[in-house]
């Protein structure tokens, strides 16, 4: 397809991808091209493979909302159900057709002779009306520069690039980190390792998963009775929304999340002074709020050394803790996050004036309805700026802003988009001012919701889901300036041949 034109280019086949490409279909668009990096569909949930992991949004939650999956195992979904989920998902509605996997994008600049994106993709050339990345905020794994880490002789991995070649059993393990990966993997390795010393920087806040397995008759009546799953949907969007007040601020509903936090802390770990390590010296919600009822118990009582500092540096197979002290590892495995406020992929596209959005957003990323940028016509972000949540499930926001591109699209009308840099800067506004008292900027910690080049909220969304639809719903255009057509008749003149 060297050389092809489509309206829309995708890039990225996780659950953006893939719901981008369910509602171009939907809308009765065809002709777009769904790039995918890897050799399957399923983004994060492909990349993450390592023991224990799964989500922590519930499972009937964390689905496109008009396909639901009446058979998953529990409440929460396992790394693998996902994936399967996702991959089932192509087959069945025949997304092959538009998908190209193992086919990276390399560049993508804007051509404003043609009125369109210009994009190397894999080995081909290709040209896009409308380009829509949905590449994801948790794809390249953040390694921490530690010194010496190059001279230790074992294994040494990612939680995100698991190696499963790697022979953990009896070993002594570490684990450097203790955010959501860690919380799932620690308890795991617990079962297998000679030893687990965990290296923590800033303990997290932990609630109860309270997670249960759905028996068989209650898959089969999820199955025979799609009312009674999609009330029970509806239920849980509403538990979602109503955990926003404790993550955001709300001083009551803050005091009773993080009572119940402690309360499970206080009888998950009877040593005091291990207990005292594990309780956070930060705002309720500052941080990621993590969900475990393993880890504790794995900590207290496992083969766990917790080291309440972070690992400083490494000489050969001696590990040395911030605050001095010595552990010995066979191997070592970083639970360290992501590259989350800059996006790896923003370096490779460049709009018009040869601004890369890598530039554009320089200070931290910023955008109109947390999807379309100034200088980048016909550009798309799908969980891009302020577009993630720490409250509920994600997948209704990429599904809010994948209606939002099928509308801009039909406003588009074979001509340009251009955002007005004066809409963005309202909405940047807008979400500095609704962050400004949270505790993601005033709660005394750091968290990878927050630019550090800035200090700007840049990845959360700090209002409900039904806020940012609404702020999706009431986008008329006006976004945007004036419609320009010069790419009416080039875009006629090639449908025609």
């Amino acid at each position: 397809m060297s050389g092809a034109r489509v309206e829309v280019a995708i890039v990225g086949a996780g659950f953006a991808g893939l719901g981008m490409a369910r509602a171009l279909r939907r809308a009765g668009r065809e002709s777009f091209v769904l790039l995918e990096r890897g050799a399957s569909v399923g983004g994060t949930w492909r990349d993450n493979t390592y023991p224990g992991v799964a989500c922590d949004v519930p499972s009937h939650l964390y689905c496109f909302a008009d396909r639901p999956n009446p058979g998953w195992s529990g409440r929460y979904a396992t790394g693998t159900e996902i994936h399967d989920y996702l991959r089932e998902t192509a087959v069945a509605e025949g997304l092959s057709r538009w998908l190209r996997l193992e086919t990276p994008l390399r560049s993508a600049a804007w051509d404003a002779d043609a009125a369109a994106w210009r994009l190397r993709a894999g080995d081909e050339d290709l040209e896009a009306e409308a380009l829509v990345l949905a590449c994801g905020r948790l794809t390249e794994p953040a390694i921490p520069d530690i010194p010496g880490l190059e001279t230790f002789p074992g294994p040494v991995f990612h939680t995100a690039r698991w190696d499963h070649s790697a022979d953990l059993a009896g070993r002594r393990i570490a684990v450097v980190g203790t955010g959501a990966s860690a919380v799932q993997l620690v308890p795991e390795l617990a079962r297998i390792a000679g030893q687990v010393t965990l290296f923590q920087r800033t303990p997290a806040w932990i609630m109860p998963r309270d997670a249960h397995p759905y028996s068989a008759a209650e898959r089969d009546r999820f199955a025979r009775h799609p009312e009674k799953l999609a009330e029970l949907r509806d239920a849980l969007d509403r538990e979602g929304e109503e955990r926003f007040a404790s993550r955001s601020g709300d001083a009551a509903a803050a005091a009773a999340a993080s009572a119940t936090a402690l309360a499970h802390l206080r009888a998950q770990v009877a040593d005091p002074a291990l207990r005292a390590g594990l309780t956070p010296d930060y705002a309720f919600g500052c941080k990621r709020v993590l969900l475990s009822d393993a880890f504790y118990p794995a900590v207290a009582d496992g083969p766990v050394t917790l080291e309440t500092s972070a690992l400083a540096s490494v000489s050969g197979t001696t590990l040395v803790s911030a605050a001095g002290n010595a552990y010995e590892a066979d191997a070592i495995v970083l639970a360290t996050g992501f590259a989350s406020s800059r996006q790896p992929y923003a370096e490779l596209v460049t709009g018009e004036d040869g601004i890369t959005l890598d530039a554009h957003w320089g200070a931290g990323m910023t955008s109109y309805a947390s999807t379309v940028v100034p200088g980048f016509p016909n550009l798309f972000v799908l969980n891009g700026p302020n577009a993630s949540l720490g409250h509920n499930s994600s997948i209704l926001m990429t599904e809010a802003q994948a209606e939002y591109v099928v509308r801009a699209l039909e406003h588009r009308n074979a001509g340009v988009l251009r955002v007005r840099p004066e809409a963005e800067r309202a909405y940047t506004a807008r979400i500095d001012a609704a962050a400004a008292s949270t505790p993601w900027i005033a709660g005394g910690c750091r968290n990878w919701y927050v630019d550090e080049r800035s200090d700007r909220l840049t990845l959360l969304w700090p209002g409900t889901v039904a806020e940012f639809r609404s702020v999706l719903a009431s986008a008329d255009g006006s976004e945007f300036e004036p419609v320009t057509h010069e790419s009416r008749e080039l875009s006629r003149a090639r449908g025609e041949r």
